[in-house]
C-alpha cells in the first residue's frame, strides 16, 4: 500500500527542496589562487588535507580567505602552507586563531617523498589552487607541483591562449 506524500510537498531520502543532497551542499569553494596558472607551468596536483583550528574553520564556512601569496614546503618532515590569510572570527572571541599562521598539510607519506624529491631534484614549488570543502564536509585544499615562469614565457603562453580562443569562434562561425 502506498503511503501518502509528506506534509509540505518535500521529497524524503534525505534531500532538501532543490533536490540537491546534503554531500552536494557540503562542496563549497573558499578560495582560488587564480594567479597561479599563470605565474606557473602546472605539472601535477593532488588533493590534501589541512589541519585546522574551530575558529579557522568557522571562518572558511563564512567563505573568508586568501591563498593568492600562498605556497608550501617542507619543515621538519611535513609540508606545511605559508603566506595563507585566514581572517579571526570575531564570535571566538579569546579562542581565536592567528590569521597568518603556518597550517600543516596532511599528505600521505608515498605522496609527501615524491613531493619533497621533485622540490630538492627539480627544483619545483609546491603552489595552492583551491581551498574548498570536499563531499565529507572536510576542508581540503588542491596542491599543485609546478614551475615558475618568467616573464617573456607567460606573454607566450597568454598569445598561444588568445590565439586559440580565435581559431575556435572562426571554426565555429564557418561551421
Amino acid at each position: 500500500m502506498a503511503q501518502p506524500p509528506k506534509p509540505g510537498g518535500q521529497k524524503s531520502g534525505g534531500q532538501n527542496p532543490k533536490g540537491k543532497s546534503q554531500r552536494q551542499l557540503a562542496q563549497k569553494m573558499v578560495a582560488e589562487n587564480r594567479q597561479a596558472r599563470r605565474n606557473y607551468e602546472i605539472i601535477d596536483h593532488i588533493e590534501v588535507g589541512i589541519v585546522l583550528t574551530g575558529s579557522e574553520v568557522k571562518s572558511l564556512r563564512e567563505g573568508r580567505a586568501s591563498i593568492a601569496e600562498a605556497y608550501a614546503r617542507e619543515e621538519d618532515g611535513q609540508i606545511v602552507m605559508v603566506n595563507a590569510t585566514i581572517p579571526t572570527y570575531a564570535p571566538a572571541g579569546q579562542f581565536n586563531h592567528e590569521p597568518g599562521r603556518k597550517r600543516i598539510l596532511l599528505v600521505k607519506k608515498r605522496e609527501f617523498n615524491r613531493l619533497v624529491g621533485a622540490i630538492d631534484r627539480d627544483g619545483r614549488t609546491l603552489v595552492p589552487l583551491e581551498l574548498y570543502f570536499g563531499p565529507t564536509g572536510m576542508a581540503k585544499i588542491k596542491l599543485a607541483l609546478a614551475t615558475g615562469r618568467k616573464a617573456p614565457d607567460k606573454r607566450d603562453v597568454e598569445k598561444k591562449r588568445d590565439w586559440d580562443r580565435q581559431k575556435g569562434r572562426i571554426l565555429r562561425a564557418r561551421g
